[in-house]
């Protein structure tokens, strides 16, 4: 196994499927020593109607049969397949240029302090195996187990991409990722410095759960709806005043706290739902600056990178901007990477780490006892 970079650039793949349950996104990515990770092309491929409602059913299933599982991986991972193929065959390249392909898998379940006392575990749906066989490549998968086996959080994951992707400049910069939960990134420009990142709560999760229950579709396109509410001081309150939010970091969380059930234990009822709908993103905006406030930065005028779905979200995004009047905020595409495909470039990333015997994880992130090699390896 080669153990060392190249200055040739060689290509990966990097799946990842996130808590919005929205599709899976497929990029290809060039890396090379010395220099930052490159986006050649990308792909999305809408996730059906009914695997979205069978994976979801998933997540918050208290029971589920043996047979079910199956079903729904066999159905995930031919849908992982059939990107990855398409995106080959739009860029004009065969697999046998593709060195690794790096596959996150659906998360169903993260319980990094465990549950009910048990141990602790995270779960995602995932068949690197058929994945191989599918596509005659060599996959990494299950990244995230060997960070949590060394007593690490398990998430986030994408800071050490950051850190690769970005690097560290003159002055501070914030990598705000605003998928189905929001996590940061904070990038010291003192080298000697350690990295610091951490979820600071939901932020697509409970926007498309809400407007899905009350309108048509999956998402609330440019927070229009959410924009027409108004915010509610006592419920934003009652929600901020979950323990997570108060929690120092290394921290991660997942659906297994924030999902509508909860949100219905704070609602008196009476509430207009689009009115709630105007909180959650306040929930969200609040608790990204509650999470900036954590930080040691030296002072306010910080670079903010943002990037995932909910970045596309002008109503959040002018919510943000309210609570961090000092940031400048920057898009991704500065860099040469779109908003949409920063996540599925870590995992193609994590796939060259662990080809080349590399730590994948941020002790400093995740809270792990040390830098681990993550994922396993499935040849074809």
């Amino acid at each position: 196994m080669t153990t060392s970079t190249t200055d040739t650039p060689v290509y990966y793949i990097g799946l990842m499927s996130g808590t919005s349950l929205d599709g899976i996104d497929a990029a290809l990515v060039a890396i090379a020593s010395n220099t930052p990770p490159t986006l050649v092309a990308s792909h999305a491929s809408a996730m059906p109607e009914a695997l979205h409602d069978e994976l979801l059913q998933l997540c918050h299933a208290e029971k589920v049969s043996f047979a079910t599982l199956a079903r729904a991986e066999a159905a995930f991972c031919q849908m992982q397949a059939d990107a990855v193929k398409a995106l080959l065959r739009q860029q004009g390249v065969s697999i046998d240029q593709v060195a690794a392909i790096g596959s996150h898998g659906q998360t169903i379940e993260h319980a990094p302090s465990g549950h009910a006392g048990g141990p602790a575990y995270t779960l995602q749906l995932d068949n690197p195996s058929l994945l191989a066989e599918l596509t005659g490549a060599t996959v990494v998968a299950d990244f995230r187990r060997r960070d949590l086996a060394a007593g690490g959080q398990a998430a986030p994951l994408a800071p050490a991409f950051h850190q690769a992707l970005f690097g560290r400049r003159e002055g501070e910069q914030l990598v705000l990722n605003l998928g189905g939960f929001a996590n940061l990134t904070w990038l010291p420009s003192d080298p000697d410095a350690p990295v610091t990142g951490f979820d600071t709560g939901p932020a697509n999760v409970l926007l498309d759960a809400w407007f899905a229950k009350h309108q048509q579709g999956r998402f609330d396109r440019d927070g229009a709806w959410a924009a027409s509410g108004r915010v509610d001081p006592r419920l934003l309150e009652r929600l901020l005043a979950a323990p997570f939010f108060h929690q120092p970091p290394p921290r991660s969380t997942g659906r297994e706290l924030f999902h509508l059930p909860w949100l219905a234990s704070h609602l008196t009822g009476r509430e207009a739902p689009h009115d709630v709908q105007a909180t959650l993103a306040e929930l969200t905006a609040a608790s990204v600056a509650q999470g900036i406030e954590q930080l040691p930065l030296s002072h306010p005028d910080v670079t903010l990178i943002t990037c995932g779905g909910g970045a596309h979200n002008a109503h959040l995004m002018a919510r943000l901007a309210a609570y961090l009047p000092n940031m400048t905020f920057t898009s991704p595409s500065a860099y040469g990477w779109p908003e949409d495909w920063i996540e599925a470039g870590a995992f193609a990333w994590l796939a060259h780490q662990r080809l080349h015997q590399l730590p994948g994880n941020l002790p400093s992130v995740t809270g792990a006892s040390g830098p681990r090699i993550l994922g396993g390896i499935y040849a074809p």
